[in-house]
């Protein structure tokens, strides 16, 4: 059994990891928390305090690390004793986190593909490129490494698994929708670090779709979803991580992302682009400043830790997999719905946090109890999702299912 939890990241995100960490300390034993500003860290664990939300006393501690650094990683790691890292810092320490972790025999989990800082949205798969490189190593070490495992992608890969081992002999498409149908009251923010949010629309949209790679420009394709609780709702085809791993895994299977828009979103993010204040290639001003405008426009933005008090309405996020049983059509809408308000008085973070810090906690448990501690690399579809359905009811993320026979729980099925 593994125990005593590594969290590198110290932002909305990581607040919820760190509630979730807390509430289940009993299993995942003693608790830490590093980024490169120790009193983010230490923001984080006093509110875990002042919701009383560790389950059992215990230790919970905040320290610094740059998490660019592997041998930094390492020496935190021994120092602390850490048996899974739950990283939920920025996706370019993905690879130097992950690195630590092979060589500490330290059980690794992240909630995004790897990117380079110069490059955006790169050519497909994607995780070919980075993190698929190193399963041989995670195999040889004995390192279990989950990739991918916050909402989406995460439990869009679980759901999609589901799907198709429990309604179909045969699956010919899988649809995957993310609807924010709250509001922040802000004129414009993102859900989370801009940097990382706009990156990910400002390059090719890419789709698997008839045993290939598509390409599309974004806000190119959008259609109408008629959803559970949020009703009728815009999303348009995005590119997104869970898409590059699926589509290895379902290559029979048009494999698709899809991502709710307001107009004004649209409009902004348009004019932010147009001027090329998106972009991530450095400039230089007049006064022979050399100013990164992506960065620019992160400063001027809200940080998305600040959204959540005045943060109303729901999500929803699911994926309708379509495929044949018994040699007829069938369809199935496997979602989850959250409560932004809901959030905020639990873990004092948005649902979009929520529904992704929840996942990578369940995930460590089940390391923790040995359940998905398989020694090796794995996105999440490659494992069974049933563990951590059942995990999830009990500790703030249903899974519900949409289909002929209506709307029901995942296990009355």
């Amino acid at each position: 059994m593994k125990r005593n939890v590594l969290i590198i990241g110290a932002g909305g995100v990581a607040q919820v990891v760190a509630h979730k960490c807390a509430q289940n300390n009993d299993v995942l034993g003693d608790l830490h928390i590093a980024s490169r500003t120790v009193s983010k860290c230490a923001a984080i664990i006093q509110s875990v305090h002042d919701k009383t939300a560790m389950k059992q006393d215990g230790v919970f501690e905040a320290h610094t690390v740059d998490a660019m650094d592997s041998d930094a990683v390492v020496k935190l790691l021994q120092k602390t004793g850490a048996q899974i890292v739950i990283n939920v810092g920025s996706p370019f320490v993905n690879m130097t986190v992950l690195e630590a972790c092979i060589r500490t025999g330290v059980a690794y989990i992240d909630t995004a593909i790897h990117e380079d800082p110069s490059k955006i949205c790169e050519t497909p798969p994607w995780y070919g490129n980075y993190e698929w490189k190193r399963r041989e190593d995670c195999a040889k070490a004995g390192v279990t490494a989950i990739l991918g495992a916050g909402f989406d992608p995460g439990m869009v890969n679980a759901f999609a698994r589901y799907a198709v081992d429990t309604f179909m002999d045969e699956v010919t498409s899988i649809d995957i929708v993310d609807i924010n149908a709250g509001s922040h009251g802000k004129y414009f923010s993102t859900n989370f670090d801009p940097e990382i949010n706009f990156r990910e629309f400002t390059g090719t949209v890419y789709s698997w779709q008839q045993g290939d790679w598509q390409s599309n420009k974004m806000f190119e394709v959008g259609r109408e979803w008629d959803l559970p609780v949020v009703g009728m709702q815009k999303a348009y085809l995005s590119g997104h991580d869970e898409v590059h791993s699926l589509a290895a895994n379902y290559p029979q299977a048009d494999i698709r992302f899809w991502m709710g828009f307001g107009d004004h979103y649209i409009n902004v993010f348009t004019v932010l682009q147009n001027l090329g204040l998106l972009s991530e290639q450095p400039v230089t001003t007049a006064e022979g400043l050399e100013v990164v405008p992506l960065k620019l426009v992160k400063a001027v933005l809200p940080d998305p830790s600040t959204l959540a008090p005045n943060y109303t309405g729901k999500t929803c996020i699911g994926d309708l997999v379509k495929g044949t049983k018994d040699g007829k059509d069938v369809e199935v809408f496997v979602y989850n719905i959250a409560d932004h308000k809901d959030a905020y008085n639990e873990v004092g973070s948005q649902g979009i946090s929520y529904t992704a810090g929840v996942p990578p906690v369940a995930m460590a448990m089940l390391i923790a109890d040995g359940t998905y501690d398989h020694g090796t690399m794995m996105n999440v579809e490659e494992l069974d999702p049933k563990p951590l359905f059942s995990l999830l009811d009990k500790i703030g993320l249903p899974t519900r299912v949409r289909d002929a026979d209506g709307d029901r729980d995942w296990d009355k099925v």
